[in-house]
Order: structure tokens, then C-alpha cells, then sequence
């Protein structure tokens, strides 16, 4: 998301955790520098999303109340930082989008009678595997 201003909620609601990363690029120095990050968010205590778009975050976060992203790439903490704040705008922004609503359709003629025509011609394919009978 590089030039685009990143929609976050206020600073005061996101809690950064930074742990070893135990695994990743940075060699034997992973094991004892906190370069990775955890940042959670209450998402539910927030007046930051709407009750809808709460409602479909719980659902892309896979949890109830909070979502947390843990970022490991990079070697230096400011760049996981970015990365975790770059997975939160994202999924933000997902949950922002109201889904269209479904228009009832109905099929054409055409296709009906295509699709009855198709029926047909399998039918007599599978007829025409039957075992032939010798009526005397």
C-alpha cells in the first residue's frame, strides 16, 4: 500500500507487542533481538467501525472480539511494524466494503432449452453403452 494514506483506528486502541521471531531471515540474531511484532486490536470496543462492519470483520479476523496479526518478515522492527499495520488497514478496508445484494434471476427459454436439449443427447449417449439384447 505504498502512497495510500492507511486507514487505522486511533493509536490508543492498537496494543504492539514486539517477541522474538524465532523464525525468518536475521540468522542466530532472531534469538535473543524482539524485531517481530503482535498487534492486537479490540475491534468490538472501537467506535472506529460501524456495528455492520464490525460484524464483518469478526468473520474475516476468525474471532469474536479481537484481531491480532503477528509480523516476522523483516529483520528490522519498524518495517514489521508496517507490514503489521499494512494487514490490519487491509482487512479494514475489506470489512468497509458492503457486499451487493443478490438479484433473483430467473432462466430464459433459451437456456432451458438448451440445457433440456443437452439432457437428451446424454441420455442416448448412455443408452447406447447398454448391453444389446437378441429377441428371437
Amino acid at each position: 500500500m505504498t502512497g495510500n494514506k492507511l486507514k487505522l483506528p486511533p493509536e490508543e486502541e492498537l496494543v504492539e507487542d514486539f517477541v522474538r521471531s524465532a523464525a525468518g531471515p536475521g540468522g542466530q540474531n532472531v534469538n535473543k533481538t524482539a524485531t517481530a511484532i503482535r498487534l492486537t486490536w479490540n475491534f468490538r470496543k472501537s467506535n472506529f467501525l460501524s456495528d455492520a462492519a464490525k460484524e464483518r470483520f469478526a468473520l474475516l479476523a476468525g474471532d469474536e472480539e479481537k484481531a491480532v496479526f503477528l509480523a516476522r518478515e523483516f529483520r528490522e522492527m519498524p518495517m514489521n511494524r508496517q507490514a503489521a499495520r499494512e494487514r490490519l488497514a487491509q482487512l479494514i478496508e475489506t470489512a468497509l466494503k458492503v457486499p451487493k445484494k443478490r438479484k433473483k434471476t430467473k432462466p430464459t427459454r433459451a437456456s432451458k432449452e438448451r440445457r433440456l436439449k443437452k439432457k437428451t443427447i446424454r441420455s442416448d449417449v448412455k443408452a447406447g453403452r447398454a448391453k444389446v439384447r437378441r429377441d428371437e
